[in-house]
């Protein structure tokens, strides 16, 4: 008998035991989307031509000019504090995005939407973000997971013709209910059923759903005219344990029969519009299921595959033009505020933290860019887009709070002059939601990738579903060697494949020693814990971040080669170096909790020589922040989205930091007059050009005052309460006609 048939023989039993059945909603998550390089990482073996072989971010001419044009003008339209303030955006801003054809911006061009690509779309996403948070999430949430989407890929050509010409001008405003209340982060466990049933419907007998549901947390759910709704199919007719259909998604226009919506949810006080919807005995055409009665059942799988890659563009984005957003303000402030006759930027305490947020921004927007260019060749690569929602939703939040701590007081005063304030507040919702960042960093990311990314695993769980006891002992004899090469390379050092950068060749050569260490590392912990290793979250959550920062790092190696921009070296390095001092330390520590006997030992072989992994020296932070403060050229390259608004701090904020920059090294001496004389005009006329100085003192003091607001003596003084109330924090609910144009005829169905 051939050794691998042996081998499978008697692995089997076993095998069967640590390898429990797959449900189908475990299935679909895991045969969603494709591998990319994190799937190389994952394996040991990152090849560097196989990296940079992916090229650069591609936009289009009618992309660019979108950008330049349409983007720039929004973003001039939009006061943050004023819209915070309101709970709403002006009807100026819904009737432009809509006419702009901002809802549309994935729907093809031959149904009137514009056609962009990926990296065009989470580009867009980002630059309105810099601005207001509460118009990027209007803008990205019909061109993400939801109706739009489903349609695209899975939807009957009548519901095509139908809907996506509507959705694509904005007569039409989408919304997607799945999370209800006793079912969040298990979503596949929706308690919402709909009952197989026939009903008279428009004049004429119809088959379809009789569905209760109770929804929340839906983004635009209040001024939706459209609802996109998974459920439970159940189908009563058949025999007993045939009647579950699974997980469907359906259509409804609003209004219908029996659905309620339009009430709001405060999602710390944005201005983007959310809420619940609930719906009670409403029928449901069997033509309003996306892609008719042949889809029905198969919604889990169609959310999963949209998933894999909708969850790599808008969140990131939202996390990326935080992180520029705060670099800028921080590095900007900086150079402006003075204290003890020193701008504060200079002070080693506040350089070392933007310095730090810069090296950051470096990789998580790198890693960002490179996935975008991977999905706008046809990739979905379900790990990593889960790899960047962590990250990068993490690392806004990072930059935000450091930037708070650097403004100090300018941070923590609300008014229009905030620079951080409202940005600071909504950080939560981007970890929270479209899998909470504690649930997709402790069970997705790594499980995913442990039988997705490996190169042996799937092919072992196959074997033993199909009892193919020559198969699993193949596989098993592969995977052994797999995990003899990491070995090898563990200890003495893993090659280069392919040819990095020559200014980034130890770079890639420590990212592929790290990535040999990894994989064997992830091999010994599903070896010795096996299906255990899925509830001991801590541990898998450790093996999946790790996974994220050689991913994050190796996307520095392919930044660099597509910017080609020399000036960023500095950055590059630091960004990886960072990445894979924090990699080392998960790995530290994830030894040091193994529940088995000699993980120290263990430990201590498979980590030896990394010393190399020492993090950043204070000195290279000074440099990276000096660096930052004298060329804003670099700024700009590591903030290229940041966008200018209407009004409020930030934009006096750039109009501050232009008027210094025409000044040059003379600030430094208008500073140290207007101390002595606390005179703006008199420090003015001290310089050469007295009219630009007097401009940007006018302008450096409107960045660094606060605003103010009545108290309770000059209200009382007027009539008012000694205790006035506030406003009302949030409005009464929107009116169908505020943002959804009402109807008063049944909508038509469409034919199939």
């Amino acid at each position: 008998m051939p050794l691998a048939s042996l081998i499978g023989r008697w692995a089997m039993q076993p095998f069967s035991k640590a390898l429990p059945p797959l449900g189908d909603t475990e299935r679909a998550a895991l045969e969603a989307g494709t591998v990319g390089f994190e799937g190389q990482l994952f394996a040991g073996r990152p090849d560097f031509d196989v990296l940079t072989a992916m090229g650069p971010n591609q936009l289009t001419e009618r992309e660019q000019a979108f950008l330049h044009n349409e983007v720039r003008m929004l973003c001039h339209m939009l006061d943050d504090h004023a819209i915070d303030q309101a709970h709403d955006l002006p009807p100026e801003v819904w009737r432009f995005l809509r006419e702009k054809r901002f809802f549309g911006m994935i729907i093809p061009e031959e149904f009137g939407g514009l056609g962009f690509g990926h990296y065009a779309h989470a580009t867009v996403v980002a630059r309105i973000a810099t601005v207001n948070v509460a118009t990027a999430v209007t803008v990205m949430v019909p061109n993400s997971l939801g109706p739009a989407e489903l349609l695209l890929r899975y939807g009957t050509d009548a519901q095509k013709e139908h809907y996506l010409p509507r959705l694509a001008d904005g007569r039409e405003l989408p919304c997607f209910g799945l999370t209800s209340p006793y079912a969040g982060s298990d979503a596949a466990s929706i308690p919402d059923r709909g009952v197989i049933v026939e009903r008279e419907f428009n004049g004429r007998l119809t088959r379809g759903f009789l569905v209760d549901f109770d929804k929340r947390y839906i983004t635009l759910a209040p001024v939706a005219t459209v609802v996109g709704l998974a459920f439970h199919a159940v189908d009563e007719s058949r025999p007993e344990g045939q009647r579950e259909l699974g997980i469907t998604c359906a259509l409804i226009p609003v209004p219908h029969q029996g659905m309620e919506i339009g009430r709001r949810h405060r999602p710390m006080d944005s201005a983007f519009m959310n809420g619940p919807i609930h719906g009670r005995q409403v029928f449901v055409p069997m033509d309003w299921i996306i892609g008719g009665e042949k889809q029905v059942g198969q919604g889990w799988r169609m959310l999963m595959e949209c998933l894999a890659a909708g969850r790599a563009i808008s969140l990131p984005a939202l996390g990326s033009s935080m992180q520029q957003t705060a670099l800028y303000v921080s590095n900007g402030y900086g150079q402006i505020r003075e204290q003890f006759g020193l701008p504060v930027g200079k002070f080693h305490a506040i350089a070392g933290l933007v310095a730090q947020m810069s090296a950051e921004l470096y990789a998580s927007d790198a890693a960002r860019r490179f996935t975008a260019a991977a999905l706008d060749k046809g990739e979905r690569p379900s790990v990593a887009s889960a790899i960047l929602k962590v990250q990068l939703t993490e690392a806004g939040r990072r930059a935000v709070n450091h930037g708070m701590d650097i403004l100090g007081g300018k941070g923590i005063i609300s008014g229009p002059s905030n620079l951080l304030g409202v940005a600071y507040r909504q950080a939560p919702i981007a970890i929270t939601v479209e899998g909470a960042n504690i649930l997709t960093r402790a069970l997705i990311v790594f499980g995913q990738g442990a039988v997705r990314c490996h190169p042996h695993v799937l092919d072992e769980m196959a074997a033993v579903q199909a009892n193919d006891e020559t198969a699993l002992g193949k596989a098993l004899i592969a995977h052994g060697k797999h995990v003899m090469v990491n070995l090898w390379h563990s200890l003495f050092g893993a090659p280069v494949l392919g040819t990095p950068p020559d200014e980034l060749e130890r770079e890639a050569r420590l990212i592929a020693r790290m990535s040999a260490k990894y994989a064997l590392t992830a091999d010994l912990a599903m070896g010795m814990l096996g299906g255990k290793l899925k509830r001991m979250e801590l541990l898998s959550a450790r093996l999946g971040d790790v996974l994220a920062h050689l991913y994050l790092a190796s996307a520095c190696v392919w930044r660099y080669r597509v910017d080609a921009a020399p000036e960023l070296l500095p950055f590059a390095q630091a960004a990886i170096r960072l990445q894979l001092d924090e990699a080392g330390k998960i790995l530290r520590d994830l030894y040091a909790n193994l529940p088995t006997a000699g993980r120290r030992v263990i430990g201590a072989l498979v980590l030896r020589r990394t010393a190399h992994l020492a993090p950043l020296r204070d000195v290279q932070l000074i440099e990276l922040a000096d660096l930052l403060r004298a060329n804003p050229r670099i700024v700009e390259r590591l903030a290229p989205d940041l966008s200018e608004p209407a009004a409020g701090g930030l934009r006096d904020l750039m109009h501050a930091m232009e008027l210094g920059a025409q000044l040059g090294d003379t600030t430094a001496a208008l500073n140290k007059v207007l101390r002595r004389t606390n005179s703006l005009e008199e420090a003015a006329r001290s310089a050469p050009d007295p009219e630009l100085a007097l401009a940007y003192l006018r302008a450096a003091d409107k960045v660094i005052q606060v605003d103010d607001f009545e108290g309770p003596s000059a209200q009382k003084a007027k009539g008012g309460n000694l205790i006035q109330p506030l406003a009302s924090p949030f409005p009464p609910a929107p009116q169908p006609s505020a943002h959804r144009p009402e109807r008063t005829t049944p909508p038509p169905v469409p034919a199939t």
